[in-house]
């Protein structure tokens, strides 16, 4: 097995830890949402701290259920998704392809202008 597929191996068993362990040992067991996000808990707590607050903004878009919402937040991170992984294989096709650009001989370029060459030197005035 290469040294790179362990590598990989190794990281999706962290990524698989990463997202089991919370599950697995519970701890999100002693809140009312276990698991809510960032835009939940943040809209919690300014409403402990201020209850009188009023939002100065509102979304321009406002899916009518959380199902449709979700949807969309998995299609942005599948989208996102694909655009990251386009440019890593962007990124390695050309570094694989690099090398035989490389062993390709030089093909000749112009060269020095054969006008300029037949007049002779350049003379500079004042010198």
């Amino acid at each position: 097995m290469k040294r790179s597929t362990k590598i990989n191996l190794l990281i999706v068993l962290a990524v698989v830890l990463l997202a089991a362990l919370p599950v697995v040992f519970g701890m999100g067991d002693h809140k009312d949402e276990p698991f809510a996000g960032a835009d939940t808990q943040a809209e919690t707590a300014i409403t402990e701290n201020d209850p009188d607050y009023e939002p100065w903004f509102s979304p321009l878009y406002e899916p009518p259920s959380g199902e449709i919402e979700s949807g969309l937040f998995a299609l942005q991170a599948a989208l996102g998704a694909g655009v990251v992984g386009y440019m890593f294989g962007v990124k390695r096709t050309r570094r694989k392809l690099a090398p035989e650009a490389s062993d390709t001989p030089d093909e000749p370029g112009p060269g020095p202008d054969p006008a300029a060459a037949a007049e002779g030197p350049v003379s500079v005035p004042g010198r």
